[in-house]
């Protein structure tokens, strides 16, 4: 059965375990909310837990709602370099940050406005470097109950985040901080390299939300 995901920005272990493991649907016609995985994902650095977070052009007036694949990226300032730099200190001891290095940084560079269609490039990046394909399916309209697909939508949710089972690997910083579970799929692939495929492959999804 296929699942339906929201396309996050460099995606949580998480919801990258979702993708590697089922044929993924997009969904295109939600609203977009704050405080979600959509323009934002956690990484580790030498301080602990980190946040990057997209900026996005906020809409006026009253409603104040947009659509999730209307949402603009606030590029008044140079955010991409800021990020890019970021993940530099944080993961240039890492085993594989060289490895990786040049696909990635591509992505920061460059006019990209649609969020939407940014969350899918940074997908689509990781899922070349580690050797597997992305459908780019999307949802025709929005239903609230969608039938014949696994509705795992909840997992853009950074607020009330699922609490996860997860098998330990070693992070940059982890003597410091302890393991950090459930960052970005970038801390993943940073430090475990050409074992990310196998181990979103056996990550323990459950996919109820109400668990």
């Amino acid at each position: 059965m296929k699942i339906l995901l929201h396309p996050s920005y460099f995606p949580s272990i998480a919801t990258f375990a979702a993708i590697a493991q089922y044929e993924v649907v997009w969904e295109a016609h939600d609203n977009f909310q704050k405080q979600t995985y959509r323009n934002r994902c956690y990484i580790s650095t030498d301080k602990g837990k980190h946040m990057l977070n997209i900026p996005i052009k906020h809409v006026g007036g009253k409603e104040g709602r947009q659509k999730y694949a209307d949402v603009v990226m606030e590029n008044s300032y140079n955010w991409k370099k800021e990020h890019w730099r970021t993940l530099e200190t944080a993961y240039r001891t890492s085993p594989f940050f060289e490895f990786y290095e040049d696909d990635l940084k591509t992505l920061f560079t460059g006019p990209d406005e649609s969020l939407f269609r940014f969350n899918q490039k940074t997908i689509s990046c990781i899922a070349d470097c580690i050797g597997i394909k992305v459908p780019n399916e999307t949802t025709d309209r929005y239903q609230t109950a969608p039938k014949n697909l696994i509705d795992a939508r909840f997992l853009v949710n950074a607020k009330k985040e699922q609490v996860w089972e997860m098998e330990t690997y070693t992070q940059v910083f982890e003597e410091r901080h302890n393991f950090i579970p459930n960052l970005s799929v970038l801390d993943l692939l940073f430090n475990e390299g050409t074992n990310t495929l196998s181990y979103l492959k056996s990550f323990p999804l459950d996919l109820n939300p109400h668990a």
